[in-house]
């Protein structure tokens, strides 16, 4: 009977404790709701901190960033020149040195108005391999190898759109879209050995592309933007659902808002 109450008592403390609320690390700066100045400077401060991500609050590592699968090309094969090109393998570094520079939204009522957060990263570094497939004319493209990618003077804006979860009677927020609009000063791509028996035309490949990336991001950006998408709902998405809102803001807010 002795060992079935101290069963009993054990499962209780682990409901009890399972059901607590999590709050944030001490050190975190807390805000009033809307107060965007203040959640700016906290925001950069977690960012600086914290590149290995807190694992406690849904935040994941910002210095290494795993980036899924993406095809970049998906030509019909017809024609003397078409083209499939697939990124898989991918990580990004930098977003780590990101500064949030502006924001939208983060009042009371989250739904109210869309969320955006704008931001900057010196250089995003992208590495992956890849699988190239294709023809141009007389010549037939049936490769892989490694690819590394610098954006550089990269900025976003991120567009968020959320709704509210309750559980245990408390509010988390899930988002249901996040719209990336990103600029970027260049892009700097190399790949390797695109060409394995002939180096020179490989180099005469990455400098075509380098010459002309506008007019390949351009063509590429709707995947490339799903990517960013996928990548930064993943930042972002984690907090949320560990993290109550309303525990990211200070407790005696008593109503006064910063417009943003």
């Amino acid at each position: 009977m002795l060992g079935i109450l101290k069963v009993v008592i054990s499962l209780q403390f682990l409901v009890v404790f399972r059901c607590q609320t999590l709050t944030l690390p001490k050190g975190i700066q807390k805000c009033n709701y809307g107060d965007l100045k203040c959640i700016i400077e906290s925001m950069n401060n977690v960012i600086k901190q914290f590149p290995k991500g807190i694992p406690a609050i849904g935040m994941i590592p910002t210095d290494v960033v795993d980036v899924p699968n993406l095809e970049l090309w998906n030509n019909d094969e017809s024609g003397g020149v078409w083209l499939k090109f697939q990124l898989f393998n991918q990580i990004n570094y930098g977003f780590e040195n990101t500064t949030i520079t502006k924001l939208k939204g983060f009042g009371r009522d989250p739904t109210a108005t869309t969320m955006e957060i704008h931001g900057q990263i010196p250089s995003l570094i992208h590495k992956g391999s890849y699988i190239a497939t294709g023809r141009v004319g007389f010549t037939i493209i049936n490769t892989t190898g490694e690819s590394v990618s610098d954006f550089q003077h990269f900025q976003f804006t991120l567009k968020l759109k959320v709704i509210t979860e309750y559980r245990n009677n408390t509010r988390y927020l899930k988002i249901y879209e996040l719209v990336p609009i990103v600029k970027m000063k260049r892009w700097i791509l190399w790949l390797d050995e695109f060409f394995k028996e002939n180096s020179d035309l490989t180099l005469a490949v990455n400098k075509v592309f380098n010459a002309h990336w506008v007019e390949f991001y351009n063509e590429m950006e709707p995947s490339i933007l799903d990517a960013f998408s996928k990548v930064f709902t993943s930042l972002i998405g984690g907090i949320f659902h560990k993290v109550p809102y309303d525990e990211l803001f200070l407790k005696n807010d008593f109503g006064n808002e910063q417009k943003s």
